[in-house]
């Protein structure tokens, strides 16, 4: 039998894609994703080169990564175990959309920075009482 075709719809809060896009916005998905994009890395390897994550963070969005297809897992039985992580073809689907929104960021920061202090300037508790009366 064979399952009927169902949209999915980004909006509807009972959606299934909206777990997935919690996930992939996760800023440790995206930087564990923008890693992988040149190869496979090892845990460690991973852990070094993503600043401030921690062992269980990075843990965590490995094997939710792992179960949606994204990454892959390959054990290597070496003396000690090593364990190596790559994007899965599903994966490499994503590289080019991550590494827009990763320059993005990269480029687009100063006008960011700029833009939160002109908003907090303007929300200074006295600069809201001016505009008030």
């Amino acid at each position: 039998m064979t399952k009927p075709f169902m949209p999915y719809d980004i909006y509807d809060n009972r959606c299934p894609t909206r777990d997935m896009l919690a996930r992939l916005a996760d800023k440790w998905a995206l930087l564990v994703l923008a890693r992988l994009e040149n190869g496979p890395m090892r845990f460690n390897g991973l852990k070094r080169d993503i600043r401030l994550i921690t062992q269980k963070v990075l843990t965590q969005t490995l094997r939710k990564l792992e179960r949606d297809g994204i990454i892959a897992r390959e054990v290597f039985y070496t003396v000690p175990v090593a364990v190596e992580y790559s994007l899965t073809p599903l994966g490499r689907t994503l590289t080019e959309t991550v590494s827009v929104l990763a320059h993005w960021v990269e480029n687009n920061m100063d006008a960011v920075v700029a833009a939160q202090h002109a908003y907090d300037a303007a929300n200074q508790p006295d600069q809201v009482a001016a505009r008030a009366s």
